[in-house]
């Protein structure tokens, strides 16, 4: 673990930590799900938004329920970054750790359903899922856009989540997912 995954940890946590207790719960991960859902004016109960929910429940489950050392069912910055440092140490493991709740988001975000995240896209759910500012968001989405398409293709945004949470490189344009990382 370097001091530039710690930084992008603290920026992830700040963005789970939706009602900014100090502390993620089941309850914070179920909100960011449910805001994204409402900003995009997804139904609940619709097959997307449930898919989400069930992902995220499964992430909190697996992924951020083993964190909690105390076991009061909350988790601090050090339980997380920790926890983060001992599950998220080998990219090969990014399909069974992350991949699936990566698709859901990308599916929410892709509003218009062709396949490809948007600028637009993009900010609307970076901005509600973790508060992420518009203008942030714009940076970051040309720095992820590779191929210059103007859009994210599932393959793009897969990169992107696996280099931030596994990647090492101080100049990753991924480093910046989830909000500017002081460094």
């Amino acid at each position: 673990m370097t001091a530039l995954q710690d930084l992008k940890y603290g920026q992830w946590f700040r963005g789970a930590d939706v009602d900014g207790d100090g502390f993620i719960t089941q309850r914070d991960v179920r909100m960011m799900s449910e805001r994204y859902i409402a900003a995009r004016g997804t139904a609940p109960e619709a097959a997307t938004a449930r898919l989400l929910t069930e992902g995220m429940d499964g992430f909190w489950t697996n992924v951020l329920a083993p964190m909690d050392q105390d076991g009061d069912g909350k988790i601090d910055l050090r339980e997380m970054t920790e926890g983060f440092r001992r599950v998220l140490t080998d990219p090969a493991q990014y399909p069974e750790q992350i991949e699936p709740v990566t698709n859901y988001f990308f599916d929410l975000a892709d509003l218009n359903g062709d396949g490809k995240i948007d600028q637009a896209e993009f900010q609307q759910m970076y901005y509600s899922v973790a508060g992420v500012p518009g203008e942030d968001c714009a940076a970051v989405f040309a720095a992820l856009d590779r191929d210059g398409s103007g859009a994210l293709d599932r393959a793009e945004f897969h990169q992107a989540v696996a280099e931030f949470f596994y990647g090492n490189d101080p100049d990753a344009p991924a480093n910046h997912l989830f909000g500017r990382v002081a460094g």
